[in-house]
């Protein structure tokens, strides 16, 4: 008996000790890494990876971070998940999807998009062709940083066709991380829209540049319609929430094959489902969306601390009934099983 005892003993530790093999705490880290041109600004990126260290809940401005700030990464990391946020946006507002990542053992680099966050709109007044072209140039530059870093590129996970990476993305994040997939923007397709569906998608269609009375048009007369592929290679699967889409071509839609994860807030007034989440998941090969009922737009990020005005008002507000903290827990756990199966 004491040898059986003993036995039983050995396997319950077994597999106590599988069960938390991947039962990490998320740590945190800020880098920067170079600009398009050695003269150009560094892109601040905020890092969230699996450690052993113990977290804490640090505030930052008006999001905070649950994290082990500078703690020890983990000698492996299961993959590189670049993070873009939206709009005027700031790389701590989805922290909950971050930290959740990272404790189940990938490394998330958040970068904060130069001349398109809280701080800076310059990218923004360069109007739209060098927008939707810079910002998924910015995030291939900050895979390009990670993977060459000597601290990280022998931590990421490989296979036989290199590193895996994937790509999460909300609102010009969602366009981001699908110009990455392979998606091609047609700024041609951003103006018959908004010159025949402005009124039903007012706000996309009303975003003017800063210091000007009235909305410029959507294009320029002056630019190119049809942007060239900003397509990345190494993205193999991707998470689009409530991305702007109306200026991806139902082709180049079609011709994405990685792994995609498409999703609607059911209730958006900033881009309106019909015309941007559900049109880019009905061009997809692989439709994949999913909608989340009785939700704004800014339900994907991390409710601030104090109010953020918008075009859609205040950044932490909800419609009644919807519980944003229980969402993003249950969105943490999808995404996290999404690229788990894709990228694993």
């Amino acid at each position: 008996m004491p040898r059986l005892f003993q036995r039983i003993l050995a396997s319950l530790a077994t597999l106590l000790i599988a069960a938390h093999a991947d039962a990490f705490e998320a740590g945190w880290m800020q880098i920067q890494t170079a600009g398009a041109t050695p003269d150009a600004p560094k892109t601040t990126v905020a890092l969230y990876y699996p450690t052993l260290a113990a977290p804490r809940v640090v505030a930052m401005g008006p999001f905070s971070v649950d994290a082990a700030i500078g703690g020890k990464p983990v000698d492996k990391v299961k993959a590189l998940i670049l993070l873009s946020h939206g709009i005027s946006g700031t790389e701590l507002g989805h922290s909950t999807l971050a930290q959740a990542l990272a404790r189940n053992g990938y490394l998330v680099a958040a970068l904060r998009h130069p001349g398109d966050n809280y701080q800076d709109r310059s990218l923004l007044e360069k109007g739209p062709e060098r927008y939707f072209d810079e910002r998924p140039r910015q995030a291939s530059r900050v895979i390009d940083a990670i993977l060459a870093d000597p601290t990280w590129k022998a931590r990421i996970a490989a296979d036989s066709q290199g590193p895996l990476v994937g790509a999460l993305g909300h609102s010009a994040g969602g366009y981001t991380v699908l110009a990455l997939a392979g998606a091609k923007p047609d700024l041609s397709r951003m103006k018959k829209h908004c010159q025949a569906e402005a009124s039903e998608d007012p706000i996309f269609c009303s975003l003017a540049r800063p210091g000007e009375a009235t909305p410029p048009p959507p294009v320029a007369t002056t630019s190119p319609s049809l942007l060239p592929s900003l397509k990345d290679e190494r993205v193999r699967a991707i998470v689009a929430m409530a991305p702007t889409g109306v200026l991806l071509t139902a082709e180049s839609l079609a011709a994405v094959r990685s792994a995609t994860m498409i999703y609607e807030a059911e209730l958006d007034r900033f881009l309106v489902p019909r015309f941007h989440a559900e049109w880019v998941a009905s061009n997809l090969p692989a439709a994949n969306l999913h909608r989340v009922p009785n939700a704004w737009h800014f339900a994907f990020m991390n409710a601030p601390s104090m109010p953020i005005p918008s075009h859609d008002g205040d950044v932490a507000a909800n419609p009644p009934g919807f519980d944003r903290t229980a969402f993003l827990n249950q969105l943490a756990v999808e995404i996290t099983a999404f690229f788990g199966k894709t990228l694993l």
